[in-house]
C-alpha cells in the first residue's frame, strides 16, 4: 500500500519532519502514525523511524544550540538514565497488539501539543528537580527504546507544564534527548536485529529536507496554524486508527 500511495506518503512525511523539527522534536511517533495509516510491515516500523528521528532530531538540536537556547544543565539530569533504559528497551520486543495500544496512547501526546494544549511560554522559570528529572529520564528513555521513538513528545509537555524551561529551550534539550535516545534505542535493536523498510532511503531525504526547513522556521520565524492544526489532525485519525484495532 505504500509504495502504491507515495504520492501522498511522501509530502505527509515532509510536513510531519517540518512540524516536529520545528519545536526540536526528530518526529518518530509521527513517521510511526504515517506508516500505521499506510499499512507498513510492523517489523520495519521501529527501526525505520529511529534512523529517520536520528538525522532530523540532530538537524533541529544544531539549529537551536546556534541560536542559543540549549541548557546542558536541564539535559543532563533527564539524560544521564534514560540512555541505557532507553538501549534495554530497544532490546525488548512487544506484542504487537500491545505495540498499537502504547503507540496509539502516545500520539495524543503531540495532538495536544499541536492543538496548544502544551506551548505556551511561562515567565516563572523554575529550577529543575534532580530527583524528578532522573525518574522521569528513566521512564521515558525506556518507552522510547521499546516503541521506537526519541521520547521529546513526553519530555516537552512535562518540561513546559513543570515550568521548567522557555519555548525554545524546551525544544533545543529535547532535540538532544531524541537523538541520544534514538541512537540507543537502535543500539538496544542489534540485538534482536534490525528490519528497514525497503523505501527507507527516499523517506529519509524527504525527512531530512523537511527538518533542516523546520528547524529552521522554529527557531527564527514559525506561525504556521493550519499546518499544525491539519498535522494533529492526521495524528489524531493515526491514534484513533490504533487503538480501535
Amino acid at each position: 500500500m505504500a509504495d502504491q500511495y507515495w504520492f501522498i506518503l511522501y509530502p505527509a512525511l515532509f510536513i510531519v519532519a517540518f512540524m516536529y523539527s520545528s519545536v526540536g522534536h526528530g518526529g518518530a511517533s509521527g513517521y510511526l502514525a504515517l506508516m500505521a495509516i499506510f499499512s507498513f510491515q510492523q517489523a520495519d516500523m521501529k527501526a525505520t523511524a529511529l534512523v529517520l528521528n536520528i538525522v532530523v532530531s540532530l538537524v533541529a538540536f544544531i539549529q537551536f544550540y546556534r541560536a542559543g537556547y540549549f541548557r546542558w544543565n536541564l539535559f543532563f539530569p533527564f539524560a544521564i538514565i534514560s540512555i541505557p533504559a532507553a538501549f534495554i528497551g530497544g532490546m525488548m520486543s512487544v506484542e504487537p497488539l500491545l505495540y498499537k495500544r502504547i503507540l496509539g496512547c502516545l500520539l495524543l501526546f503531540p495532538v495536544a501539543r499541536l492543538f496548544g494544549v502544551f506551548g505556551k511560554d511561562s515567565g516563572d522559570i523554575k529550577e529543575a528537580n534532580l530527583a524528578g528529572s532522573l525518574f522521569i529520564g528513566a521512564v521515558i528513555g525506556f518507552l522510547s527504546g521499546l516503541i521506537g521513538i526519541g521520547g521529546g513528545i513526553i519530555l516537552s509537555p512535562v518540561i513546559l507544564l513543570l515550568h521548567w524551561g522557555k519555548m525554545k529551550e524546551t525544544a533545543a534539550v529535547s532535540a538532544l534527548f531524541i537523538f541520544v535516545n534514538s541512537l540507543a534505542g537502535l543500539s538496544g535493536q542489534l540485538s534482536s536485529g534490525i528490519n528497514f523498510d525497503p523505501s527507507m532511503y527516499g523517506m529519509l531525504a524527504i525527512a531530512l529536507s523537511g527538518g533542516i526547513l523546520g528547524s529552521y522556521y522554529g527557531v527564527h520565524r514559525f506561525n504556521t496554524l493550519l499546518l499544525r492544526r491539519l498535522l494533529a489532525f492526521v495524528l489524531l485519525i493515526a491514534s484513533v486508527k490504533l487503538l480501535s484495532l
